[in-house]
């Protein structure tokens, strides 16, 4: 399959513009554009074509409340390990996303699809979330080709949303994503213009053949 320049430019600009957003405006996004951020989803390479991820779809404003309540109570106790400058910045990053968006969409994964045999799980049983992150990864890049912000909200504690979305005890809720539009799409990632970290030169992290073999590209 070939693909044209302006085409290979676009897939390459969406993924060095994807952002990581916390503000968002009340406006309802259009549900055919969130359907093909799912559908897009569900699409994601899947190790043994298992497909292991469910997505609710909350737009209940006590429920995202009640999972707002759950990330600010993790992050207040996740602070405890900074200190100074750092512990205030850590504190200052916004959970509020998950009240703002009008869309919070919880993706989850069952290690028990396609049952006690499935290819590739026998041998790495992580491949489940893995395949459940390149699926969430799918959903980000399509929606900043829908102009559609989203957030990824990464600490709370998962028994707490399985008691708030009721999930059963064997499912695992990987990710919380908020979405909307946003006035404030950030043009670096955000801990990154906070210089809470940089990003590291691409090339000291390529090894030739073996760890710690420093790759020479010859041009």
């Amino acid at each position: 399959m070939k693909f044209t320049e302006q085409e290979k430019k676009a897939v390459y600009k969406v993924i060095k513009t994807r952002r990581d957003v916390r503000s968002f405006l009340p406006d309802p996004l259009p549900m055919e554009a969130v359907r093909r951020i799912i559908e897009a989803a569900h699409f994601g390479p899947s190790v043994g074509f298992m497909q292991p991820w469910n997505f609710i779809l909350i737009t209940s404003d006590e429920v995202k409340a009640r999972l707002a309540w759950a990330a600010e109570k993790e992050r207040k106790a996740l602070a405890i390990h900074y200190e100074g400058e750092r512990a205030e910045k850590f504190l200052g990053l916004k959970v509020q996303g998950l009240q703002e968006a009008p869309l919070t969409i919880c993706v989850t994964c069952d290690p028990t699809r396609g049952g006690s045999h499935v290819l590739g799980r026998n041998s790495i049983p992580e491949t489940d979330i893995m395949s459940t992150a390149c699926a969430i990864q799918n959903m980000w890049l399509s929606s900043c080709a829908e102009g559609i912000a989203m957030g990824w909200v990464s600490f709370y504690k998962k028994n707490d949303v399985r008691d708030i979305l009721e999930l059963p005890p064997h499912i695992d809720p990987v990710a919380l994503l908020s979405f909307g539009y946003t006035d404030h799409y950030p043009a670096a990632p955000i801990l990154e213009t906070e210089k809470w970290e940089k990003r590291r030169v691409l090339d000291t992290l390529i090894y030739h053949n073996k760890w710690g073999e420093q790759y020479e590209s010859t041009g």
